[in-house]
């Protein structure tokens, strides 16, 4: 997430953006829950329209 959005920005969205994909959790939610990362860096890019390319 940091070379997509900075370190900032990443941190962020982590910590703050709930995401429906994730069963309305945040990141570290999702993350903290064992969820898979791949799983997850899929729904930011989703949620975030990350182009197929950098995903």
């Amino acid at each position: 997430m940091d070379a997509r959005f900075g370190a900032t920005y990443s941190r962020s969205i982590a910590a703050d953006q709930v995401l429906p994909q994730l069963g309305g959790r945040t990141v570290n939610e999702a993350l903290t829950r064992g969820h898979d990362v791949k799983a997850v860096w899929i729904a930011v890019c989703e949620a975030f329209e990350v182009p197929q390319r950098l995903r």
